[in-house]
């Protein structure tokens, strides 16, 4: 008789720990009145938003108050990084429209902090650079009152593209870093680390309010999330978002662990501590979460400063 095989229950106790979302990464639906709305618009002018195509679970809180995020330049990217549920392939041409669309229903949902960011489309001369500042002038130009928030790509290291951004000025350029160095070739197969770090700097350089994000959970250790964090400020860094990483489909990368909040409490201390200007880390927290108080500078500091000396 064929022998069944021996299931070691510790290692099926640990494959079920990783697995299991803890109670404090449970979201609620997207419902309510405000959410539908922003639906709406968004299926009527045709755009895409990361926060559909990303898989966000704060979809429902951001819609509801009527904000979203922007994904232009379409919505199947050239890259295939291992965490990102935005669909890889060959993408459509580029539609020269999309930025007048875009400001439109910035208009239409009255936005007075917009956040735009993009799919690599690394076949492009350009890398889509030239979409990137129309649409920040049309959004002006439609919108003066409103504030922005570009995330961009690395544009592949091709400076000159990256100052197409620069010379358009939004309020605040982010780029993310996404993990520490060891990872950065299994987590963002076409990316390199080393190479964000100058998109800071140089954003940086040219006068930008700077941002970067980093997933936790992908195996990374704590001393790599510190050096990451060092690295980040010494390129000119000004506001850090952590947050945990979240397996879009079975066929991405898996959860190494479910990092607890004390942890991320703790990284916002570190992060003051080194120099940022403002660092927003939570489990559930994404690059565009509160994104509207990233503008402000030295916000994100006097509270972390009134929080110190109230605990003094």
């Amino acid at each position: 008789m064929r022998e069944l095989p021996v299931i070691n229950n510790q290692q099926q106790l640990q494959a079920e720990k990783r697995t299991k979302k803890p109670d404090w990464l449970r979201v609620k639906l997207p419902i309510g009145e405000g959410y539908r709305h922003v639906r709406g618009l968004v299926n009527t002018h045709k755009l895409h938003t990361i926060c559909e195509s990303g898989n966000c679970p704060n979809m429902g809180e951001c819609w509801g108050a009527g904000t979203a995020t922007f994904m232009i330049l379409g919505n199947i990217c050239t890259r295939s990084c291992g965490f990102c549920a935005v669909a890889t392939g060959r993408p459509e041409p580029v539609d020269w429209d999309e930025p007048q669309r875009v400001a439109e229903a910035i208009h239409l949902m009255k936005v007075k902090h917009a956040v735009i960011t993009s799919v690599d489309r690394d076949e492009l001369k350009d890398g889509g650079s030239i979409i990137w500042a129309n649409t920040i002038k049309a959004v002006r130009a439609l919108n003066p009152d409103t504030t922005l928030e570009t995330l961009i790509p690395d544009f592949k290291g091709q400076w000159e593209n990256l100052e197409r951004v620069i010379e358009v000025a939004p309020e605040v350029v982010s780029h993310n870093v996404e993990t520490v160095e060891r990872l950065t070739r299994r987590v963002r197969i076409q990316a390199k680390y080393h190479r964000s770090m100058e998109v800071i700097r140089r954003l940086k350089d040219g006068g930008m309010r700077t941002k970067s994000g980093v997933m936790l959970g992908l195996g990374e250790e704590k001393e790599e999330v510190l050096q990451t964090m060092q690295d980040l400020v010494d390129n000119g860094c000004d506001v850090l978002t952590l947050g945990q990483y979240l397996q879009p489909t079975p066929k991405h990368l898996p959860v190494d662990r479910f990092v607890h909040p004390d942890e991320f409490a703790f990284y916002r201390e570190e992060g003051y501590k080194m120099g940022f200007d403002y660092v927003e880390s939570g489990p559930l927290v994404r690059s565009s979460y509160h994104s509207e108080k990233h503008v402000i500078a030295g916000e994100g500091r006097r509270d972390w400063e009134a929080e110190q000396a109230a605990t003094a």
